[in-house]
């Protein structure tokens, strides 16, 4: 089969290697339909997460048909469409009994990481039937690739964690993928405002046509001052950082209110200051989290009803085999007005 690997920091290829097979009987083989690019595979590519080791196939998220499933595996057969989880969750250990899938004993952010991913033509999933979720008919495939992490990923780590509550003022740092699957999220509990900050134009007019009541482009204004003024200097009730850089996190730090949530999503790559000279005394709860799935079902259930629509997320298509130039786009998102890619296998 085709699939990209990586090839060290900065270094990727579309190269043939051997068709994966199943291990243990817990496994399912997936033939990939459809799958994107993630903004965790950017940091892997910069060599922001060393554990990825050269000559891993790239990519956690995706939909498939199931070719061929191991012994044990019950929920899925052969020719059954499904959705692709990003965390794989054996289902029995003490974290998947808390639902802390992210930190499954067996499984956890595995795929693309510590073995071999989606963005390829087959993929082995361990843990099949509570990995894998059935795609219900009428269903499109391209809006459930959304559904594989980063609408879970911006509830989770951003929405639920930063305890956003009716008549919150938010303000997400970040209109990439991720921070806008927290603003569409963020709308279940109606918050008063939802800030959007960044520095591109079109993602933050993307924002505002998505539910930001207010945004700030950071590459033009001081965004503390900014805040500052549209709150009576209060600072926000929930900061919501879904960048990874230590400048969005100080940012975070410096609008919070007291009493407020900071909630971390971006993937931190280098140490970024914790201000507890100034932070010590507000009451303030920092959150952090890998996201661990467990609203993907009733994420689902919000999209079958068309309640959310993940499409809008979508800006540029690709086949597989182009994938390199998907890569190309979405590294260059600014310039691309880029949001998520989806590639089709040929």
């Amino acid at each position: 089969m085709k699939a990209l690997v990586y090839k060290g920091p900065g270094e990727k290829a579309w190269e043939e290697r051997p068709k994966p097979t199943i291990l243990k009987p817990t496994d399912a083989l997936v033939k990939v339909i459809k799958t994107t690019i993630c903004g965790s595979d950017l940091h892997i590519l910069k060599g922001d997460v060393p554990e990825v080791i050269s000559g891993r196939v790239l990519g956690h998220e995706g939909v498939g048909i199931v070719e061929e499933t191991g012994s044990a595996v019950s929920n899925f057969k052969k020719g059954d469409h499904v959705m692709i989880s990003c965390i794989t969750s054996c289902g029995k250990c003490a974290y998947c009994k808390k639902g802390m899938y992210s930190h499954c004993e067996n499984g956890g952010w595995i795929l693309g990481h510590l073995i071999d991913g989606t963005q390829a033509e087959y993929v082995r999933i361990p843990f099949a039937d509570n990995s894998l979720y059935g795609i219900p008919e009428g269903m499109d495939e391209e809006a459930l690739v959304m559904l594989s992490d980063i609408l879970p990923t911006g509830f989770e780590c951003g929405v639920l964690n930063g305890r956003v509550s009716p008549g919150d003022t938010v303000a997400i740092v970040g209109a990439g993928p991720v921070g806008l699957a927290a603003l569409l999220t963020a709308q279940f509990y109606t918050p008063a405002e939802i800030i959007m900050i960044d520095k591109d134009d079109n993602r933050l007019a993307i924002a505002k046509k998505f539910g930001a009541t207010r945004t700030i482009n950071s590459a033009k204004l001081d965004a503390k001052d900014e805040i500052m003024n549209l709150t009576a200097n209060k600072g926000v009730d929930c900061a919501i950082e879904a960048v990874g850089v230590p400048a969005t996190f100080e940012l975070c730090e410096s609008i919070i209110a007291p009493g407020g949530h900071i909630a971390n999503i971006g993937v931190h790559g280098r140490s970024v200051d914790l201000h507890m000279e100034t932070l010590w005394s507000q009451n303030i709860t920092i959150t952090t989290r890998l996201v661990d799935t467990v609203t993907t079902p009733m994420l689902l259930k919000i999209v079958q009803a068309k309640k959310l629509d993940p499409m809008q997320l979508i800006t540029h298509r690709f086949k597989l085999s182009e994938i390199i130039k998907a890569y190309d786009v979405f590294a260059h998102a600014d310039k691309e007005k880029a949001l998520k890619v989806i590639m089709t296998c040929d």
